[in-house]
Parts: C-alpha cells; structure tokens; sequence
C-alpha cells in the first residue's frame, strides 16, 4: 500500500479484510468547500429532517445540479424522502406489521 493509503487490489495488507473490503468501495474524493453560516443551518435541518447525512444531501445536490442521475432508491427511502413515513396519526402502531389488520384486504366487498 502506498504512503497516501490508496487501495491496491492483490496486494498483501496487514489490514482487516473488512477494510479493504471497504476500500474498494468507498473510493471517491473528498473536497472542502467553505458556505455561509445560513445555508449550513439550511443544510443541517434538511439532513435532521430527512434523516440523512449533510455529505448524502451535497452529493445530491451536486448531482441534480450538474445533470446526472443520482442512485437509485427504493420505494420506503422515497416515501421516507417525502415524509410519508409516519404521517399518518391516530392509527394503530403496528398497522403494517400485525395480520389482524390485512383480514379482507384486498377482497372486494360488495355493497
């Protein structure tokens, strides 16, 4: 491995397998950049508030701006995103997850 610890792949490290593994992952370049006291409480409600870190919401940001397309997500993180999730006040905290509340679902009932 290299001074600036770059991931070489074949190469015998000392490292955790868990690390390298990592490694080849996690291979993107970091930047500093210096923002108005303002939009950092803006960015930081947004990540409270979408449950996501201030870095995910740049990279985003970044890729909607410039034309790409960001990842894609599944449908909770999507519902997540657009507070959906937990919205619905009043009704039973385990509607999703107890069978007593599917009996009938999806049955046609005919008045």
């Amino acid at each position: 491995m290299s001074a600036g610890g770059s991931c070489i792949q074949g190469e015998r490290l000392a490292l955790s397998d868990k690390w390298v593994k990592m490694c080849d992952i996690m291979s993107s370049q970091r930047i500093t950049i210096r923002i108005s006291e303002s939009l950092v409480k803006r960015l930081k409600k947004h990540a409270r508030m979408r449950r996501r870190s201030e870095s995910a919401l740049v990279r985003e940001a970044l890729e909607s701006y410039l034309g790409e397309a960001p990842t894609s997500s599944s449908a909770y993180d999507l519902a997540r995103e657009a507070g959906l999730i937990g919205c619905v006040r009043g009704g039973p905290s385990d509607l999703s997850t107890n069978r007593k509340h599917f009996e009938g679902f999806g049955k046609s009932q005919i008045r």
